[in-house]
């Protein structure tokens, strides 16, 4: 589960500060797609950034499967994001000269101890979530012999490759076309319940908003509206 508790971010605009996430609290349960909308400037990366305990908000805290984020070193917040959180980006940024199980089974050497000794493992994990998202038949592909919508399910893959508690999507279909786009959403809802992921969903998409659990929506940093099927609010 994750849980932002009353959230505040800003950033320096001239002699003042402005508030690109303003006392936000969300929460999202294990099994659950909670979406996030909103006009561009609104503060959804920045809320997703805060989720990803890449950037430590001003006030509030991240509680992430049990664990306060806010009393953490950086070390130790590195740490819970490679043990404990998936990201997909909006962007695929796959590797051009690496296939696709590579793309994931490099995961595995990124500074965890005992990585060698896992190698197997990652290798057998690969390809099951190669097989997961469809494209088991692909796996000795480099990113340029795959389709936008194949990079993309290599992302997905790649996120989940540490089996996170927390998956953290950004736009994950703004590439795509509808149709595209609609299969990685499903994609994305399957594997969620599948996995037991609390999941957070950036997107613009206001088309597949009635498939998600819960919904936050965005206004200058602060929270307009929100569904209350597995969203809770102060």
């Amino acid at each position: 589960m994750i849980r932002l508790d009353d959230v505040t971010l800003t950033f320096p605009d001239g002699d003042a500060r402005i508030a690109a996430v303003d006392h936000v609290t969300l929460t999202a349960r294990p099994g659950t797609v909670t979406g996030i909308t909103g006009p561009s400037g609104s503060g959804k990366s920045s809320l997703l950034a805060v989720a990803a305990t890449l950037i430590r908000p001003d006030s509030g805290r991240v509680i992430i499967d049990g664990t306060d984020a806010g009393d953490l070193t950086p070390r130790e917040a590195t740490a819970l994001r490679r043990r404990t959180i998936g990201i997909v980006f909006q962007q695929s940024n796959l590797l051009p000269s690496l296939t696709a199980v590579e793309q994931l089974t490099v995961m595995n050497e990124l500074g965890a101890p005992g990585s060698r000794r896992r190698r197997r493992t990652a290798a057998a994990r690969a390809g099951e979530l190669l097989d997961a998202v469809g494209l088991a038949d692909h796996a000795a592909k480099r990113p340029h012999q795959l389709s936008g919508g194949q990079r993309q399910r290599v992302n997905i893959a790649r996120a989940l490759m540490n089996d996170p508690a927390v998956l953290l999507v950004d736009e994950p279909t703004s590439a795509l076309d509808q149709e595209r786009g609609a299969a990685i959403i499903e994609l994305i809802l399957r594997l969620t319940e599948e996995r037991s992921t609390s999941t957070l969903l950036v997107t613009h998409d206001l088309v597949h908003l009635p498939r998600m659990h819960g919904l936050v929506h965005l206004v200058d940093g602060k929270v307009s509206t929100a569904g209350r099927h597995d969203l809770e609010r102060a």
